[in-house]
């Protein structure tokens, strides 16, 4: 990955300050706030190994929900 150059930073630290980032206050947020809501919904054990699997495996949330259930389906069939 290429290094920046001061110079650089300094026009990107410059740019950001006098243009920050418009943030609609309608929208609900990114990935990261749907994936947070919807460990809300769980219960805490179930939020806190869903979260403890995720960061053992190195994936999101949603792919540790996502192997679960196909390992459930899989196992029925």
């Amino acid at each position: 990955m290429a290094r920046m150059t001061e110079e650089e930073a300094d026009a990107l630290d410059e740019y950001y300050t006098k243009n920050p980032p418009k943030v609609d206050p309608r929208r609900k947020g990114g990935v990261f706030t749907r994936q947070r809501e919807m460990l809300d919904i769980l219960d805490r054990v179930s939020a806190d190994y869903i979260i403890t699997q995720s960061m053992a495996d190195n994936k999101m949330p949603v792919e540790v929900i996502r192997d679960m259930v196909r390992e459930r389906i899989a196992a029925t069939a």
